[in-house]
């Protein structure tokens, strides 16, 4: 490739040759394109702004989360990294986000990197027509090799990423892990859609044979993406999705799911992906003669991970939509052991925990992230959420009461001990109790109130050591264990401190106190 030219929607194919070509990757014996994203293997928080303005500086959360950039130091800025790639040979792909033919946002995204421009098409929609509505479009420039300045720049590091909603900009440079690309359009309709009535959620969701949609909520490396691949159902999506007076409708058009320690036997259908041309697999280890793929060295990080289309799963949805949910999973990794493995929520405790956003992050996540950290994320999303955090939980309440869907808390962290004690809850039983809840046979479960936290708990299920069930039980020191509840009760309270001002009677009376 010689410089200063532009490829403008290229097919998955070209993209991999120019990747090849230009050293980008390599090929693994399965056809995928294996790459890395040098020091940074997971997002980088620190590294995200958004551009305060007068459309903006009512409306966002500003905080740790959501970091203000003042406009003109965004347009400088921007215009250094539009020189920078218009002196480069760069691709431009046109894409959708939002398989709702009312509310996608059409995209034109301007990569450095073809492999980039290749992770953004296995993961955006590719609509046989191109913004057909003729609809404002989104710009992205993404230039991985770039090299921002503190100083110069008015940024933290070498890497930024930038968000001006009031021109429709997306400025991410110096930062190779492809997932701040789908995250930063997630922000973007995040921001966007609830001023329609529309729940953006970060959730996975999939479709029973008789129609019923299931929604799954978590922060990365709880399950999303593992438990919503269900051979008994039909893939909507494995992350991002939104909730309008319709249906349930995907964000996107690929799934991006970790890979450490894949098998065909425990994951078949995503282990399958890894297995076809044009996925995209990132900082996995493997052998250079025989081009195999190892699964199991997490030498780069442990969030090594796959980009693929969603029609790369067998049992997909064709049309990324789904009716009402009639589940509602949140699904959380308890470092402490304390919860049980599956609890039902009340509407009320429905929105309590949505809020809390309970979880752990998990090893290379995030940069800097060694071991599972507990952490609350409200809406089981913060770190892609502009709005005030009330703004969604009361869309989901409103739409939880509108369509009576059951609420349930899944957990697949620690069981038996903590993190460092216990271990892992089995992924077998944690399957069973979500087939149970999604057909139904759960609910004809005896049920028990947790002392803790007061929401119910199921007794037995069929396939589960009832054991398993109440995690007290689990721990060979049960004192231990109470002191472990006891401390996670005290921080759910005061993570919660914050939002009583905002919440009403019955959802302050389903918090813990």
């Amino acid at each position: 490739m010689h410089k200063g030219r532009v490829f403008t929607d290229l097919c998955s194919a070209e993209l991999i040759e120019h990747a090849l070509l230009n050293r980008e990757g390599k090929l693994a014996d399965t056809g995928a394109l294996v790459t890395l994203t040098g020091d940074r293997t997971g997002r980088s928080p620190s590294d995200r702004f958004i551009v305060k303005d007068s459309s903006t500086l009512e409306t966002i959360d500003w905080g740790d989360v959501n970091r203000p950039f003042e406009g003109s130091t965004f347009n400088e800025l921007w215009n250094r990294v539009d020189a920078f790639l218009r002196e480069r040979d760069r691709l431009i792909s046109h894409l959708h986000v939002g398989q709702n033919s009312n509310h996608y946002l059409p995209i034109s995204i301007t990569t450095q990197t073809a492999w980039h421009a290749l992770f953004a098409r296995n993961m955006f929609i590719r609509s046989e027509e191109f913004n057909p509505e003729g609809l404002p479009c989104w710009q992205i420039l993404h230039a991985s090799g770039f090299q921002c300045d503190s100083r110069r720049d008015g940024v933290n590091s070498e890497g930024s990423l930038v968000i001006d909603f009031e021109s429709r900009r997306v400025l991410i440079a110096g930062l190779q892990y492809a997932g701040e690309i789908k995250k930063a359009m997630f922000s973007v309709q995040n921001y966007i859609l609830p001023g329609n009535e529309i729940m953006p959620m970060h959730c996975a969701a999939n479709v029973g044979e008789d129609g019923d949609t299931a929604l799954f909520f978590g922060l990365s490396g709880t399950g999303k993406t593992t438990l919503s691949a269900d051979s008994d159902r039909y893939l909507i999506g494995d992350d991002e999705h939104a909730w309008t007076d319709g249906c349930v409708f995907n964000l996107e058009g690929g799934c991006y799911a970790k890979t450490i320690d894949l098998t065909s036997e425990s994951e078949p259908d995503i282990y399958a992906t890894t297995q076809k041309f044009a996925t995209v697999i990132e900082n996995m280890v493997y052998d250079d003669e025989t081009k195999e793929l190892d699964f199991k060295d997490s030498s780069l990080t442990p969030n090594m991970r796959c980009s693929y289309p969603l029609n790369y799963i067998s049992n997909a949805s064709e049309t990324g939509l789904g009716g009402y949910p009639k589940n509602i999973i949140m699904l959380t990794c308890d470092a402490f052991g304390v919860l049980p493995p599956i609890s039902k929520l009340t509407p009320a405790q429905a929105m309590y925990h949505f809020l809390s956003g309970f979880t752990s992050k998990i090893a290379g996540t995030e940069r800097g992230v060694t071991e599972p950290e507990p952490t609350f994320s409200t809406c089981f999303g913060a770190p892609f959420m502009p709005l005030r955090p009330e703004v969604y939980g009361k869309l989901l309440q409103v739409k939880i009461a509108n369509h009576g869907s059951h609420c349930w808390l899944l957990n697949t962290g620690w069981t038996g001990g903590g993190y460092g004690f216990g271990s892992r809850m089995p992924i077998k039983a944690t399957r069973a109790l979500l087939t149970a809840a999604l057909d139904g046979s759960l609910l004809d479960a005896p049920f028990r109130k947790d002392p803790n936290f007061s929401f119910e708990v199921p007794m037995l299920a069929q396939g589960v050591d009832s054991g398993l069930l109440d995690p007290r039980s689990t721990w060979a020191d049960q004192e231990a264990y109470d002191q472990q509840a006891q401390k996670l009760v005290n921080m759910f309270s005061d993570n919660f401190a914050k939002f009583v001002p905002f919440i009403d009677d019955d959802v302050r009376a389903a918090s813990i106190s």
